[in-house]
């Protein structure tokens, strides 16, 4: 008798053919955004649940789905999931790493750019039938090229962001992290570990991409933005509540930073309606790592990590291994 999983948002049809040779699947391909209690229910009798951001795996899940062993997340981050608790009750996690690490530094430096020549701007602008005549200042925004380039979180995306940043705009590249990169690999990005104040306080543009953690949140408040020039921008791709949104909002109000690119918010989908009333800012809905190939080859791997483990016994990208040695 095959395995029972859910497949909790939609995807791919190819991705769910592939899961149907090894497994009895019941499909959310409506994409419906189930409460936790709905989940809870449509979770009865499966093993496996191939999950993205959206669906909460906590411990009151847990307890109320005695049968669920594995959790295949298509991302790389995994704030959905309360990892301890989930270690605790023996069912594994799993993510989605490197395959979309070059899409979303694509995404993350195009985000640094259109903030910082004041792309969205310029085209509401122009959509609204305001643009009558040139201006030797309209629209001006501040340089990439030579500029230096702040980054916290020098992960794979960081690092990759770093590269792109040092070889092909000649940037100053300057990090700030948990631990030190190897020289080896500090070389290769052209970055140099500053401290967070320096920082905060150097950079003419800020990436976070970092990963989120309690201990993250808010890591971007009214303080830390403060100590950036008036000049800087913000950029993150990282996860919502790392950036104090409100915060954020009346520091660009206010012209503590120059502006600020968005692809995560705090809370999200909804966002803070003060980010909607600034006109120096750049906001998309969570895209950077939406490319086609990409977007399939995320969902490849969390359906291989379902495969691998409830069929082969070994999952391919593991969160909590000691569930599985244990």
């Amino acid at each position: 008798m095959k395995p029972s999983i859910l497949v909790a948002r939609a995807v791919f049809p190819q991705i769910l053919t592939l899961l149907e040779q090894h497994f009895e699947v019941t499909a959310n391909q409506d994409d419906t955004v189930w409460t936790p209690a709905e989940l809870i229910q449509q979770l009865q009798g499966k093993q496996g649940v191939f999950t993205t951001g959206s669906q909460r795996i906590d411990a009151q899940l847990l307890a109320a789905c005695p049968d669920l062993k594995i959790c295949a997340n298509m991302a790389v981050g995994y704030n959905n999931f309360d990892l301890n608790a989930m270690t605790a009750a023996g069912v594994l996690a799993t993510n989605t790493p490197d395959v979309l690490t070059e899409t979303t530094a694509d995404f993350g430096f195009a985000l640094i750019m259109a903030t910082a020549r004041r792309m969205a701007e310029s085209e509401r602008f122009l959509r609204a039938g305001l643009w009558t005549s040139w201006r030797y200042d309209m629209f001006a925004g501040s340089d990439v090229y030579g500029s230096t380039l702040g980054i916290l979180g020098m992960g794979r995306i960081g690092q990759a962001i770093a590269r792109r940043g040092a070889h092909g705009f000649g940037m100053k590249v300057i990090y700030h992290n948990r631990s030190r990169l190897d020289a080896a690999t500090e070389s290769a990005c052209g970055a140099t570990l500053v401290s967070k104040q320096e920082l905060l306080a150097q950079s003419d543009h800020l990436i976070l991409v970092l990963p989120y953690s309690p201990e993250a949140h808010h890591t971007i408040g009214a303080a830390e933005l403060a100590q950036m020039k008036p000049t800087a921008t913000l950029v993150n791709i990282a996860r919502g509540g790392i950036v104090d949104d409100a915060a954020l909002a009346a520091a660009l109000k206010q012209g503590t930073i120059a502006a600020a690119g968005l692809d995560v918010f705090d809370g999200e989908p909804n966002v803070h309606p003060d980010l909607l009333t600034v006109p120096n800012v750049v906001l998309t809905p969570h895209i950077a790592s939406a490319t086609m190939p990409t977007r399939l080859a995320m969902a490849q791997l969390a359906a291989d990590n379902l495969i691998g483990f409830l069929v082969n016994g070994k999952a391919m990208t593991p969160l909590n291994p000691q569930v599985v040695t244990a």
